[in-house]
Parts: C-alpha cells; sequence; structure tokens
C-alpha cells in the first residue's frame, strides 16, 4: 500500500507540492463537468498528472457525496425516465477511464449528501466537522428523492451493479463504491441509508460479486456506524480485507461512535491508526491509503496544511510497517 490523495489541486503548484511531500498517486479529476469528459479530456488530465511525476490512479464517477439535487445523473438513484442512457453514460466513462490507463474509479450511491450539526473545537481552537443526533433537525423534509423504502433503495443499487460491474470487470477497472456518511437512523429525510451500516456494506459487497466490484473505504465513515469504533474496526477490516474487497483507504480518525462523533487528525481519535495500518498490511491491501477529511487549523493556507500533517504521518506510518518487514525478514534470513 502507499500513500495517496484525493485533494483537488487548485493550480500547477499543487501538484508540485504533492511531488515535492512524496504523494505519488492522487485521485485528481479532470477539469470541467464530469458528465461532459471525453476520452480526450481524461487522456489529457493524465498527461498534465504525469507531467508532474505523479500517477493518476482513481478519478471520481460522476455519482457525488453531495445530495441528489447536485447530481450530474439523479435519475440513476431516482429510476427516473433517464436512467438507462445516464447509466449508459457511466459505463462510457468506465471504457474511457480504462482506455485511459486509470485502474480505478470512486463513487457514491448518495441520496442526502453529508449530515453533519455544527462544527465543534479541537486541539489547538481547530474547528473539527461534527455530527450529533440531538442536534440535528429529526423532522427534516425528505429531498428530490421523497421518502424510499429500504428495499426499493437496494433494487435501484443492484439495478446500477448489474449494468455497470460487468462493464467494469470486462475493461478491468475497480469500482470503489464509497459508504454512507454517517448512519442516520431509518427514515430520516425520507430515506433508509442502506450503505451507512456494515451489514449493509457487506450485503452490498457480494451483490453481483465481482473482483473489480469493491469500497472506497472511509475508516472514518465507517467508525460512524459502530458503538465502540477502537474496538470493533479490526475486525470489519479484516472482513473487507481479506475478501479483497478494498480498493482505496480514507484514513480517517473519529472521537465518539454511532450518531455522536467529532472528525480528528488521525493520530488523536478513538481508533488505533497504528494498529489499523498493520492490518491492511496483514490482509494484503496494496493501494493508496489516503486523508480524506482534515479539522480546520489556522494560518494562511489551512486546509492545506492540515493534509500536509497528515500525509506525513501516514509516510512515516507507512515507512515503520516497511522497516518491520525488513527486520523480519533479515531476523529469518539469520536463523534460516
Amino acid at each position: 500500500m502507499y500513500l495517496g490523495t484525493q485533494v483537488a489541486a487548485r493550480d500547477d503548484d499543487d501538484y508540485r507540492i504533492f511531488a515535492q511531500l512524496g504523494v505519488k498517486h492522487i485521485n485528481a479529476d479532470p477539469p470541467g463537468k464530469p458528465s461532459s469528459w471525453t476520452l480526450s479530456d481524461i487522456e489529457r488530465h493524465r498527461d498534465k498528472v504525469e507531467s508532474f511525476g505523479l500517477i493518476l490512479d482513481m478519478i471520481q464517477l460522476p455519482l457525488p457525496s453531495q445530495p441528489i439535487e447536485k447530481a450530474s445523473y439523479p435519475d440513476i438513484l431516482l429510476a427516473g425516465p433517464d436512467r438507462d442512457r445516464q447509466i449508459d453514460a457511466v459505463c462510457k466513462m468506465i471504457e474511457n477511464v480504462a482506455a485511459a490507463g486509470i485502474p480505478s474509479v470512486k463513487y457514491n450511491l448518495n441520496l442526502i449528501g453529508i449530515p453533519r450539526t455544527p462544527d465543534e473545537p479541537g486541539r489547538g481552537g481547530s474547528l473539527n466537522a461534527s455530527f450529533r443526533w440531538e442536534k440535528a433537525d429529526h423532522q427534516a423534509a425528505p429531498g428530490l428523492a421523497g421518502v424510499l423504502s429500504e428495499d426499493e433503495n437496494w433494487e435501484r443499487i443492484d439495478y446500477f451493479l448489474e449494468r455497470v460491474v460487468p462493464v467494469a470487470a470486462s475493461n478491468r477497472v475497480r469500482l470503489a463504491c464509497h459508504p454512507h456518511d454517517p448512519y442516520t437512523p431509518p427514515g430520516y429525510r425520507g430515506v433508509t441509508r442502506v450503505l451507512g451500516t456494515v451489514e449493509g456494506l457487506k450485503k452490498f459487497v457480494l451483490m453481483r460479486e465481482n473482483p473489480y466490484h469493491g469500497l472506497n473505504f472511509c475508516q472514518g465513515s465507517i467508525g460512524e456506524m459502530l458503538e465502540n469504533p477502537g474496538e470493533e474496526i479490526d475486525d470489519i477490516i479484516r472482513w473487507f480485507g481479506q475478501r479483497n474487497k478494498i480498493f482505496n483507504v480514507h484514513f480517517r480518525n473519529i472521537r465518539g461512535g454511532k450518531l455522536s462523533f467529532m472528525e480528528t487528525f488521525p493520530e488523536e481519535g478513538d481508533m488505533d491508526m497504528v494498529r489499523s495500518a498493520r492490518i491492511y498490511k496483514e490482509v494484503g491491501f496494496k493501494y493508496m491509503l489516503m486523508p480524506d477529511h482534515v479539522p480546520t487549523v489556522s494560518g494562511k493556507d489551512p486546509t492545506a496544511t492540515a493534509f500536509a500533517f497528515c500525509y506525513g504521518y501516514i509516510a512515516a506510518l507507512l515507512q515503520v510497517l516497511e522497516s518491520a518487514r525488513d527486520d523480519f525478514q533479515h531476523l529469518r534470513n539469520r536463523t534460516s
């Protein structure tokens, strides 16, 4: 496994900074509206990324984490009249990604976005994203999706997977789906977030089961589903990792758990991220380990500063794991 990022480059200097910080592998999208990307657009973007000594590991399909109202292809999850054409467009994009030599894509199956309550103070006065169910609007009105049953939600997801997974498999492009963030009680804003529980994620990866169908494994989001993330996360990483269903890791920590949490820097939350990294290595995870959300810190470039800290943390952690492997191999050679 290796260090990655999904931070959107604001200009060429950001690409240079990624290279200078040792973040060689990136998830970065071509400019413009995703639904308009052509093969030439993707190839041009790949060439630009590679010109900085970087590797374009992944791009985002036009199925975002934003509410369905902002989606390029809303009928896929709304079962609207344009659903088949929009799924065909996603399939064509997967073919273009493969033609451009990019091995993976990430996507979301999201109807209501990423609910949060007001930010809370973290260490040193940082501002950290949080979700407290007692502060949420329990009577929030349904959005464009209306009231949607759990069974109907699963049927729409299955309809999508039935069409898209074979295309990804035939083109050897890994499909990495992000969990719903965070878990919310059934019926919140009219829907049950079926990918907001561990059992739902297990069901999902076994639907239309295929080596190219798996998860953008957001450790923070999965921690948000758990009563005790620090104790429960290890076995969850193992379950998905041993089945080769982890195609990317959002290496994010939280303090708290189900329905009451605050996002944190990686080393100050309730999950032992050093232990988690060892488990990813143990199960043979071999793709990007990247920051996801970060606390808002002070200074002239708060987001870039916070991400730089996380890159350094992950890079050091990976170096320690590699050193431990080399030490073990050296010991074996001496005793054999």
